[in-house]
């Protein structure tokens, strides 16, 4: 695995053929099959500590759900430590945070994707000093369904589980919980109190991925690999 860059690339952007791309196409058609049973409109994207690949996992979903023909819009509902923006490199001066003390107008504050047709973005936005009280606000609840009734797919990249609680905030207003885990260096035990705590909480977790698996014999380190589990298994 090469050394990362200080800003990783979207692989679904820049190389929408490779076996890493495809996994995420693979990901998108399994949330796609939950769906039927349950409509998944609203998504939260997290992991048990931060540095598992839960931006990069989100932001890839993202591009493929709009390369699908979806309307979707990936929100940095992080608003700790935001990502999103530098991901698709676009400007986090307005967001989130100045949607919810309606500084700005919602609309005002989401940007289109810069390469990606059919994907909007909305940036966190400056880091305020009580992310968890805003999430669980009234205003951040009304938000989500305003957003929901313009865009066919919301994504919400979430704090980890263990840090704050956030993750399980938002959960409350997520249709489903896509479960992040870095396979070499998550410790079991604490991915099961994070996945334990989900289910205290009734979050709907859809499955996991697994990050940074070793596929040796393929592409001699393959990135990322999905594995899904039902909702009554364990990590």
């Amino acid at each position: 695995m090469p050394a990362k860059k200080s800003v990783e690339k979207l692989v679904a952007e820049v190389n929408p053929r490779s076996p890493i791309a495809e996994a995420y196409r693979t990901i998108r058609t399994n949330i796609q099959f939950a769906a039927v049973a349950r409509d998944i409109r609203v998504l939260l994207v997290t992991s048990t500590m931060p540095g598992e690949g839960k931006t990069a996992t989100a932001a890839n979903l993202a591009v493929v759900s709009a390369q699908a023909g979806k309307k979707v819009l990936l929100v940095d509902a992080d608003l700790r430590k935001p990502q999103v923006h530098q991901r698709f490199q676009v400007s986090n001066l307005d967001g989130l945070s100045n949607a919810l003390i309606k500084e700005r107008p919602l609309s005002e504050c989401i940007i289109q994707s810069p390469n990606t047709p059919g994907l909007w973005l909305l940036p966190s936005g400056p880091i305020p000093p009580n992310p968890s009280e805003m999430l669980a606000s009234a205003a951040f609840s009304g938000l989500v369904e305003e957003m929901s009734r313009e865009f066919d797919l919301l994504i919400l990249d979430s704090p980890p589980v263990l840090s704050v609680a956030d993750a399980l905030i938002l959960s409350q207003v997520a249709h489903g919980v896509l479960f992040v885990v870095d396979a070499q260096r998550t410790h079991r035990q604490l991915a099961q109190k994070a996945v334990a705590a989900l289910r205290q909480v009734n979050a709907h977790l859809l499955g996991a991925v697994l990050n940074r698996v070793d596929r040796r014999g393929t592409e001699g380190y393959y990135y990322y690999y999905s594995h899904y589990y039902s909702s009554q298994a364990t990590v």
